[in-house]
């Protein structure tokens, strides 16, 4: 028999054809992971935005209620090409990467799958994931959603002293410090705080506008945010905010039929 705690019922990748076809009876809704294999500064792993997506859609399927929903084996590698100049990037395409979230997510409606939740670790996959969201939509006519800490970003932001700390600084120190501590190296992290003296373009802003640019242009060491601010009891608050928040939005989707959300969202 199946040890639960080493291969949770929610995990789809360690379940028998029979044991998902009896699960898909009484759950229509799935998390898949999406991350990147790249650059985070002179102090951080390449996974964290992989390592960090898988992490929060197990701890989220943990803390749902039952029946959870299912979570699908993750995609690692992400949109990436803006941190190329920095060795040990691994980038796909836009297209790679729509088409892989577009099938995948075609075979699940195939499989009964009504709801799909993109859990986004990589702030640069979305409008690639959004694309995919769109046609899956279009044509399998299911629910699906791209969440990239849309559901927590505002509160994260109220806990650090950093403008636009948006990749390797206060933040992602914070949660890897918390979660994998062994594997940040402090005495490496910098200050690679932004000076984008223009509130249309401030990646923080209620006005901002997206746009993009190549990462060795904006930071020398890779870090655009403040790392050395980071510490493992803001890291703590964080990953309780951002798995609560998660969690709630993702019990209103499984808990809400799909008629209705279709009234709500298209």
């Amino acid at each position: 028999m199946k040890n639960k705690e080493l291969y949770p019922e929610y995990m789809w990748a360690t379940l028998s054809w029979p044991e998902i076809e009896e699960r898909l009876k009484k759950v229509d809704t799935a998390i898949l992971p999406c991350g990147a294999i790249e650059q985070h500064g002179p102090h951080l792993p390449l996974d964290v935005d992989y390592f960090d997506a898988v992490y929060m859609a197990q701890r989220v399927a943990e803390a749902c209620q039952d029946p959870k929903p299912f979570v699908l084996p993750p995609i690692p590698y992400g949109v990436s090409y803006h941190h190329s100049e920095f060795k040990g990037t691994l980038s796909v395409t836009n297209n790679a990467l729509s088409s892989v979230i577009y099938d995948i997510g075609m075979s699940l409606a195939h499989n009964g799958i009504k709801k799909i939740i993109i859990l986004n670790g990589h702030g640069d996959n979305v409008p690639t994931l959004t694309y995919a969201a769109q046609m899956i939509n279009r044509d399998a006519r299911i629910f699906v959603c791209v969440e990239t800490g849309e559901t927590s970003d505002v509160d994260l932001y109220n806990l650090i002293e950093t403008p636009n700390d948006i990749h390797a600084g206060e933040i992602e120190t914070s949660t890897t410090l918390s979660i994998r501590p062994e594997i940040v190296d402090m005495d490496k992290a910098v200050d690679g705080t932004l000076d984008l003296d223009n509130e249309y373009l401030d990646y923080t802003s209620e006005r901002g506008v997206s746009w993009y640019a190549h990462t060795e242009r904006l930071s020398k060491s890779g870090v655009m945010g403040n790392a050395q601010k980071a510490t493992a009891d803001k890291g703590h608050k964080m990953w309780e905010i951002m798995i609560h928040k998660m969690t709630e939005f993702v019990e209103s989707v499984k808990n809400t039929p799909l008629d209705k959300l279709y009234q709500n969202r298209y």
